[in-house]
């Protein structure tokens, strides 16, 4: 029973289109077995002449012929690529399907064009590359490479002609979200590339829609996950290359491609450190998005300036940034209620660093398959705030669900303190309040677990150290590491675990948490000693 309502209350906040899609997606394919439906793999086709000016590089992915390294994890396939690959999971199939190799430094004309002719002979097999994601990616780094290299290819052509066919018979509605989003993205490369109104009107009708629903107020992607920010925005700019440099459609989209891009920007530059790295909040990590820093200059060489930058609001994200120290706070609601995916139980997480290194961080992600992993990683005690009775704040699920989920019912903010309370636990008749009080050289954090019952609760506060952080030294009320002293009011039973810190997919650190167990009001004052020094 339990089980059948955990999945009312996941399916209960999906969009009506969502659900309606995934049962037409379902019907059809049955009757299309049943039918003995066959795919279309080559189009007759005609292309235009397009012009983009250098976009990113991509991370390396291919050191030889038959080598791929995803996610950390490198696979050599011994005769002919497996373009059907699960053996290190469905996101490595899909890494390998994408394509984004063709974009690395060193990538020659003469390799690519032999892995897109190889992709293409074993197209008939190929399963997990024809779902429209990787379609999407892959569209869009073939139009890039044949551009760049200047390739006059008919057969390449007819194929990635046919694969946009599959893609607009299957646009992602049933999932919305950054899918549907990419979907539009590469349908606007196709458009310019086969010069094909079809494909114009769709991708047209699919960016003006989704962009502003998903881009909201203060310039985040509405998923609240930086990296999947990054990466958005690196479409945005990609498209943005492509309307400016090419006269087709009137360029009618380039006005509303450049003003999302300057929004895009200016939430970004805030929620970034000095260094151009991340938060990793929600399902964030390094080594997949193009960096801050690279994302800023490609933006700058399209013309994407930020004269005044957005005040931080609807996305929940606070930054504060004082000399010596950086702490971003995360104060608002789990992603977009219909597609939460990417969140994590996570409500009222902070991480700090102090001379610009890492200090308190969030525990991050590495996995994104279906196991125990993904599970902890999304947990609230995997996090850098407060459980209460060993209860998640949200019920995340799965790899990618959330039924019940915390909701911010209160949030203060003036000059030097932010103070939100979240309902996450009302079901067990308790509120969780923090504040953060900022100074020059000390934050305070204050959390009140209040209940309406009496009874009484045990709250365990985390912090989570990076693996760089030296010894960790425990005293009566307080704790010394890295010349800074975590004061301590409201609990005397803290101690240090140890943890798995994700570096990235497939990496794991050691590092060391703090947990403090406390009834209902706990005081900890991070004091910045190295400031004084």
């Amino acid at each position: 029973m339990q089980k059948y309502i955990t999945y009312f209350n996941t399916l209960k906040f999906m969009k009506a289109k969502q659900i309606n899609y995934r049962l037409f997606y379902m019907l059809r394919a049955k009757y299309r077995k049943l039918s003995k439906f066959s795919p279309v793999y080559s189009i007759l086709s005609q292309t235009n002449d397009l012009v983009l000016r250098p976009s990113l590089a991509s991370y390396e992915s291919v050191s030889s012929d038959e080598t791929f390294t995803f996610l950390n994890v490198t696979h050599q396939f011994e005769s002919s690529i497996d373009w059907n690959y699960l053996g290190h999971g469905k996101l490595w199939a899909y890494n390998l399907n994408y394509f984004d190799f063709l974009q690395q430094e060193g990538m020659t004309k003469e390799i690519g064009l032999s892995f897109i002719e190889r992709f293409i002979d074993d197209i008939e097999r190929n399963k997990e590359g024809l779902e429209p994601f990787p379609i999407s990616l892959r569209g869009i780094n073939w139009v890039k490479f044949v551009t760049y290299h200047d390739i006059q290819n008919t057969k390449l052509n007819d194929a990635l002609y046919a694969q946009y066919m599959m893609l607009m018979d299957h646009l992602e509605y049933h999932l919305l979200g950054n899918h549907l989003l990419e979907n539009g993205f590469s349908l606007l490369f196709g458009a310019y590339y086969f010069n094909d109104q079809k494909f114009y009107a769709k991708a047209k009708e699919i960016l003006t829609s989704e962009l502003k629903e998903q881009i909201l107020e203060d310039g985040a992607h509405f998923e609240l996950t930086p990296m999947y920010h990054q990466i958005m925005f690196y479409r945005v700019l990609d498209c943005l290359n492509l309307v400016t440099n090419n006269t087709l459609f009137d360029r009618e989209l380039e006005e509303m491609l450049r003003a999302y891009a300057i929004k895009m920007r200016s939430w970004l530059v805030q929620i970034s450190y000095e260094d151009g790295t991340i938060p990793h909040f929600n399902d964030s990590t390094d080594g997949i998005a193009p960096t801050s820093t690279m994302l800023f200059a490609y933006a700058t060489q399209l013309g994407i300036k930020v004269d005044t930058l957005l005040p931080l609001s609807e996305s929940g994200y606070r930054k504060i940034d004082k000399q010596g120290y950086a702490l971003r706070v995360d104060v608002g609601e789990i992603g977009p209620s219909y597609i939460p995916g990417h969140a994590h139980s996570d409500t009222l997480n902070f991480e700090l660093q102090v001379d610009s290194q890492p200090f308190i961080v969030d525990t991050g992600i590495s996995t994104y398959e279906s196991n125990e992993r993904r599970v902890e990683e999304r947990r609230t005690k995997a996090h850098n705030t407060v459980e209460i009775n060993g209860l998640d704040q949200s019920q995340v699920w799965s790899s990618f669900r959330v039924a019940n989920r915390a909701h911010i019912i209160d949030l203060k903010e003036e000059d030097d303190v932010i103070t939100a309370s979240h309902d996450g636990y009302a079901d067990i008749g308790i509120f969780h309040q923090r504040s953060f009080k900022i100074a020059d050289d000390v934050v305070q954090i204050r959390d009140l677990c209040s209940s309406d019952n009496n009874k009484r609760q045990t709250c365990n506060a985390y912090l989570h150290f990076h693996p760089k952080v030296g010894e960790i030294k425990i005293m009566q009320d307080k704790i010394e590491c890295e010349g800074v002293t975590l004061m301590i009011k409201g609990s005397k039973n803290f101690q240090l675990d140890d943890y798995m810190f994700a570096n990235g997919f497939n990496k794991l650190l050691n590092a060391k948490v703090l947990k403090i167990t406390f009834t209902d009001e706990l005081l900890v004052n991070i004091e910045l000693n190295k400031l004084n020094s």
